[in-house]
């Protein structure tokens, strides 16, 4: 195949993969405006500018349903192209698996859920002076409690026993900064994880294409293992 030939095919496969997961992508390229308008603002001018869209406790009393879905298509100020790769990973997989319906019904739970679990708990440390007032003014907007929610939610993909440490891993992901760093953002992470271990109904019927790793990582020992023992022959030889 000429080199031409290869990056059409290449192209065609990337935009099969784009069209089979819709709400992922257009999400992503709302997100790559977003993220342009946001760059070309002075910080201050982005802190206002986010400031109107962030769910925390101010806004969500005056316009909660305006805050919620706003919030949704700006980030804090990460990289597009690193939003690119999670999202392909962790949502791209999720809408093809589960359609865009459920996958969408996952991310509105776990944004919604974990942003008031959040913003509750902040609240409660505020009136008791665990947290001092200017905390309902905190900026919170971006992507990351639905990315949560669905990434837990994949753990319904993976087949036993390689499910228990998938779980295992998004949960020390997740939950360890409650603790250590003790932030409303990482009690909405875990909240959002939680909420997506919660969507398991949701995935019923969603069980035919089963991520199994056995085969794979038994593959690449073996060939880790082959690649050993070529590597060992040259001083076999020599010491023979």
């Amino acid at each position: 195949m000429s080199a031409s030939g290869s990056v059409r095919a290449a192209a065609a496969s990337v935009w099969r993969w784009i069209r089979s997961a819709p709400g992922t992508y257009v999400w992503l390229a709302a997100l790559g405006v977003t993220t342009a308008i946001q760059q070309r603002l002075t910080p201050e001018e982005a802190r206002v500018w986010l400031g109107h869209r962030s769910t925390n406790l101010d806004r969500l009393g005056d316009d909660p349903i305006r805050v919620l879905i706003g919030s949704a298509f700006w980030t804090d100020g990460g990289g597009w192209l690193v939003y690119a790769v999670l999202f392909s990973l962790v949502h791209a997989n999720a809408e093809r698996w589960l359609g865009t319906l459920r996958w969408l019904v996952v991310v509105v739970l776990a944004h919604v859920g974990a942003t008031y679990l959040s913003q509750g708990v902040l609240l409660w440390a505020i009136r008791h002076d665990r947290a001092p007032e200017r905390a309902a003014f905190a900026l919170d907007v971006g992507v990351s409690y639905g990315l949560a929610g669905v990434a837990a939610v994949l753990a319904y993909r993976v087949l036993l026993p390689w499910r228990v440490l998938y779980v295992l891993g998004v949960l020390a992901v997740c939950v360890p900064p409650v603790f250590l760093d003790r932030t409303f953002t990482d009690v909405g992470h875990a909240s959002a994880a939680l909420i997506g271990f919660a969507c398991y109904p949701l995935t019923r019927g969603r069980r035919a294409r089963d991520w199994d790793p056995g085969p794979r990582l038994r593959g690449s020992c073996l060939l880790i293992r082959r690649r050993i023992r070529r590597s060992q022959w040259p001083t076999i030889e020599r010491n023979r």
